[in-house]
């Protein structure tokens, strides 16, 4: 029998190897069958959610700069009103530890459920791309005839229509990516001027819109199966306990026909498998290609009500849970993942709460002795540099506010003009006469920022020689 080579033969899913590689390699290509369901419907409104975050977050501005902005050009990055600099990046990995353990004790506890609701990989595809393609081409069963169809004008203007429509949103989503790192005030200048003129964005739109092309409209779910490390990892994240979803073995088998009387609840339909994004069959068991989306859950569901049998053959439940032992939902690795988790948020929130001030203030010794002795008084010299890290001028007026009597701050009270995004340098000299001079000690200097009256205080160690090398000067 002949096959086109669009259309391989129908292959069974089997746990010896993954139904979407062929024995020469080559790719089988999927047509899942679309489905309703209450979980389809909840997954297909949080894929929408996430979309408009997706889309919004450049649009939305929080003093005076995109909500998240990576401004490479200016090193400053912009995360919901906190600006951050270079120097300041080792935030970051407060950031992605606690992300990362916030994503262990979700797949703990929960499984793949990341894959299946949030992952963008899954959004873009399942949410966009497969929409597009079964608007344009029809369901699942109409997919397979059109692609053993011979290439005539009905399969052609398809194609054209299907394939320019991707290239459409793949650019899309290229430059709302890019409008992450430019804004989008700069990138709708760029789009009207010569691509040649900004190159390296116009290059990073190119690479971005061919790599999105090729994953969604080609490599598909390979992606998940072959390229991201998460499915490989997550049978070393999980235990019997872990909420996957899973095939009543005990009350679907054995498999017959609905009108069989010997037959358990399991009539061998199918639709389980028709409708899985990556070919699998759920009843072989837990599978490392299953991203836990639940379209086989809603399509059981959907068979069983039809012919009156109670829903949950397949479902949400952990391995224990499927073969009638006791669950057990708090276990020693989700108090692990739970604690590395909220430790690294929780210094997150810390460093953030600190670098969240717009104006950022450094004192530092000036090179030289660490004091002098100036007639009548001791003194240390600072170098004070003020930097403003917001989208507006500010002013800045700095004084001595706890130190010991006696000691003097030139400068204090002087108002400096800071512009957007700027800095500037002033020296500052700490004084102190003899008589009020006791030794090293502590003293505070506090910066006031307008607008918005930041108040900012540092502690700055002043040093001296010992009160009693020192003479008073003859009256």
């Amino acid at each position: 029998m002949c096959h086109s080579p669009d259309v391989p033969e129908k292959k069974s899913p089997n746990l010896d190897s993954v139904t979407t590689v062929n024995d020469d390699g080559s790719h089988y290509v999927l047509h899942p069958a679309d489905v309703s369901g209450k979980f389809m419907l909840a997954r297909r409104i949080f894929a929408v959610v996430l979309l408009v975050v997706y889309v919004a977050l450049p649009w939305i501005t929080i003093n005076e700069a995109p909500a998240v902005f990576l401004d490479i050009a200016k090193r400053e990055f912009h995360f919901f009103g906190i600006t951050l600099s270079p120097q300041d990046l080792w935030v970051l990995f407060f950031a992605i530890t606690g992300t990362g353990f916030a994503l262990f004790f979700i797949t703990a506890l929960l499984g793949r459920l990341w894959c299946g609701w949030a992952c963008p990989y899954t959004v873009f595809l399942e949410h966009v791309f497969r929409r597009i393609e079964r608007i344009i081409d029809g369901d699942s069963t109409a997919r397979k005839k059109l692609d053993s169809a011979p290439w005539r004008f009905p399969k052609i203007w398809r194609r054209i229509l299907k394939h320019g429509l991707y290239i459409l949103m793949s650019a899309l989503l290229s430059h709302v990516f890019l409008s992450y790192f430019v804004s989008l005030e700069r990138l709708y200048r760029y789009v009207q001027e010569n691509p040649m003129n900004h190159f390296s964005a116009f290059g990073t739109v190119i690479f971005l819109t061919g790599s999105f092309y090729f994953c969604f409209a080609h490599f598909r779910e390979q992606f998940c199966i072959m390229v991201c490390p998460y499915g490989r990892l997550q049978s070393a994240m999980t235990d019997d306990d872990t909420i996957i979803i899973g095939y009543d073995e005990e009350r679907g088998e054995p498999r017959g026909k609905a009108s069989d009387p010997e037959a358990a609840d399991c009539i061998d339909c199918r639709r389980c498998v028709n409708v899985c994004p990556t070919g699998i069959d759920i009843r072989n068991g837990l599978q490392l290609e299953c991203i836990g989306c639940a379209a086989c859950v809603d399509a059981c569901d959907d068979i069983m009500t039809k012919i009156n049998r109670p829903t949950g053959l397949v479902r949400y439940d952990s391995l224990n849970g499927l073969s009638g032992k006791k669950r057990r939902f708090i276990r020693p690795r989700i108090f692990l993942y739970a604690f590395l988790g909220c430790l690294g948020l929780g210094a997150l929130t810390v460093a953030a709460i600190n670098k969240a001030k717009p104006y950022n203030v450094t004192y530092s010794r000036m090179a030289g002795p660490p004091f002098y002795i100036d007639g009548a008084a001791v003194r240390n010299n600072y170098q004070l540099r003020l930097a403003n890290k917001r989208n507006q001028s500010a002013t800045i007026e700095f004084n001595l506010t706890e130190a010991p009597e006696g000691y003097e701050l030139s400068g204090a009270g002087q108002i400096i003009e800071l512009p957007a995004h700027g800095d500037v340098t002033r020296p500052a000299v700490i004084m102190v006469p003899y008589e009020f001079y006791k030794g090293p000690c502590e003293v505070t200097v506090e910066v006031i920022g307008q607008p918005g009256d930041v108040k900012i205080t540092q502690t700055i160690r002043f040093v001296g020689p010992n009160p009693a090398s020192l003479h008073k000067p003859k009256q």
